[in-house]
């Protein structure tokens, strides 16, 4: 295995197992750990654990579709939000997530969190019920943080309707006394804008695309460090990483699902090095894809 230096230590053992399982493997999803992240986690962590006051700090994680929001906040789940039970045998349910309502609803966003805490409800319950049981609920399994994924999803509707949710959401913080952490794409914090209290509620953190930079070539020296191929690609020179650059406009989730794409051929082709033909290839296939749609 000490050939495969170009490879992660822990994932050298995957060298040695079948092509179609190296394939899976590259199709795999990973966690790639660079200094945004790292400090985005490390700002969840420290309003996980903010003491209780009557006006808690709220966070929006906001960005372009398919750059990385999801996978980090369910990294931050991964680590912070397991269940477990105290020494007096009382569970715990450190954080819940749920995915918006996709319309302006007071009533869905309290099945949505019901649904998600696994508890009966009835669907002609009213808006006030269901938040009377989502309090109780949430209060006896002592829960420390709502996070709210496709976040603008749950604004699109009237006026009226976006104020109800507004004050929704509000309430819930106020009465429960924790934080609310919203993930969604730039149009979220547009909606925030339209009422100043619940702007003031909100630290806003912007996720952005990233720049054809060292850092973007030392990101992509990461992936390729997470792939089964048995030659070293150099993806981060700069002739190459200008190239995937251009393919992914530094989009994070558009990186890992190009160089995916272009290890299995890789290993497909039996050439176990990603080309800069291969990502050309690739450029070509999005391209059609695009249209497509």
């Amino acid at each position: 295995m000490e050939k495969y230096e170009h490879i992660y230590p822990q994932f050298r053992p995957i060298m040695a197992l079948s092509d179609s399982e190296r394939i899976d493997f590259a199709r795999t999803p990973r966690w790639i750990a660079h200094a945004q992240a790292k400090a985005i986690l490390q700002q969840l962590e420290d309003l996980l654990t903010f003491p209780k006051r009557p006006r808690m700090p709220n966070l929006l994680l906001v960005g372009e579709p398919n750059n990385g929001k999801t996978t980090l906040i369910n990294k931050f789940c991964s680590i912070h939000g397991e269940p477990y039970e105290t020494e007096d045998m009382d569970l715990v349910i450190p954080i819940v997530k749920i995915e918006a309502p996709s319309t302006a609803s007071e009533k869905a966003l309290y099945m949505a969190i019901l649904e998600k805490m696994v508890a009966p409800y009835r669907d002609s319950a009213t808006a006030e019920v269901l938040y009377t049981q989502c309090l109780h609920l949430m209060r006896t399994y002592a829960v420390k943080m709502l996070v709210i994924d496709e976040f603008h999803s749950m604004f699109s509707g009237s006026a009226r309707k976006q104020r109800e949710m507004m004050n929704a959401l509000k309430r819930l913080c106020n009465e429960l006394q924790i934080p609310i952490v919203g993930v969604g794409t730039p149009s979220a914090s547009d909606i925030l804008y339209t009422d100043s209290q619940f702007r003031s509620r909100f630290d806003i953190i912007h996720l952005e695309l990233w720049e054809n930079n060292d850092e973007f070539r030392e990101i992509v020296a990461t992936f390729e460090s997470c792939l089964p191929l048995k030659k070293p690609s150099k993806l981060s020179q700069k002739t190459l990483s200008s190239q995937i650059h251009g393919i992914t406009k530094g989009n994070l989730g558009n990186l890992s699902n190009l160089l995916s794409a272009c290890a299995v051929e890789a290993i497909r082709n039996h050439q176990e090095t990603i080309t800069a033909e291969m990502l050309a290839n690739q450029e070509r296939y999005i391209s059609t894809e695009r249209r497509i749609r």
